[in-house]
């Protein structure tokens, strides 16, 4: 990958919208503004409960109570995972993603913003499965509702009006990678692998066996989602010191980055910071840990 040139700005500024802009074009008919909500919850299946502890839950009721004028919902674990995977929150197949974001009034001539009223993971998420389909035109809230709230903009519990769309698909095969293309680029010194879930997740001293078998991807560096953006504010890192974070990974370096978490949520954050960056090589897990720590053919390491 040709050495990138430092600068204190984003390579991709695009990728964020700011909430002083977003209040100004609220009005704006070419723009699609979704929540995409979801939490942490206990899995309802008793059997694949002790494999998988928890499959998140929508946060529709949040978003019926109060959300940014306008705004419509994105259902991610009711309609946005592949229901045909004991995973929890595996990419749906392609025609299902863009039926769903079709529905929801996403279409190929708007702009999309998307936020969550939690971590910024779920905006990050339908951010990077638009991605792996073509549409190129969304940007993430940054800090998010949030940041919104506390500026004390405006708020509505009106329900949603947009027409539905038409996404035309232009799939992006490299987006997302499987266990084998992970399995294969270990040992690879061009590939390098970001673990986005905390500490005490990537050195196994995390007593919570959410993903199974405790550690991390042999070979891989731990930069936490969280690390990206400021503990106060939620928005992300000014370029320069994010780019200080992910090349921690020696990035600038890299053929190819593949980050990873615990269900392919968190590392769609990493995604999105090195895209702001200007890295193209970037992939997710889609597995991530769920996936590899439940399989006890495949190594791991913990320190």
């Amino acid at each position: 990958m040709p050495a990138r040139e430092k600068q204190d700005n984003y390579t991709h500024p695009e990728f964020l919208v700011e909430t002083g802009w977003l209040e100004r074009h609220l009005d704006d008919p070419d723009l699609r503004i979704f929540d995409c909500t979801a939490y942490p919850a206990p899995n309802p299946d008793e059997e694949l409960r002790k494999k998988y502890p928890l499959r998140p839950t929508s946060g529709r009721a949040h978003f019926e109570d109060e959300h940014i004028p306008g705004a419509g919902f994105i259902d991610i674990p009711q309609d946005l995972v592949d229901h045909s995977s004991e995973l929890p929150m595996m990419m749906p197949p392609e025609k299902q993603f863009t039926d769903v974001v079709s529905a929801c009034g996403v279409d190929d001539k708007v702009r999309v913003i998307l936020y969550s009223s939690t971590s910024p993971m779920w905006a990050s998420r339908v951010w990077w499965m638009l991605r792996s389909v073509g549409f190129n035109n969304a940007s993430v809230l940054n800090g998010g509702w949030q940041k919104w709230v506390a500026e004390n903009r405006p708020v509505s519990n009106d329900r949603c009006e947009y027409p539905p769309g038409r996404v035309t698909s232009r799939p992006s095969p490299a987006a997302f990678v499987d266990k084998q293309k992970v399995l294969s680029a270990l040992g690879d010194k061009g590939v390098r692998l970001i673990h986005s879930l905390t500490p005490s997740f990537f050195d196994g001293s995390n007593d919570k066996l959410i993903f199974g078998r405790r550690g991390h991807i042999p070979g891989s560096v731990n930069i936490p989602a969280g690390s990206l953006h400021d503990p106060d504010s939620g928005v992300y890192l000014p370029a320069a010191k994010l780019r200080k974070v992910v090349e921690k990974a020696q990035t600038a370096e890299a053929e190819r980055i593949i980050t990873y978490c615990g269900g392919g949520i968190n590392a769609t954050e990493s995604a999105l910071a090195l895209c702001l960056l200007g890295y193209e090589n970037v992939a997710v897990y889609d597995g991530s840990m769920s996936e590899w720590g439940n399989d006890s053919s495949v190594p791991i390491k913990t320190n």
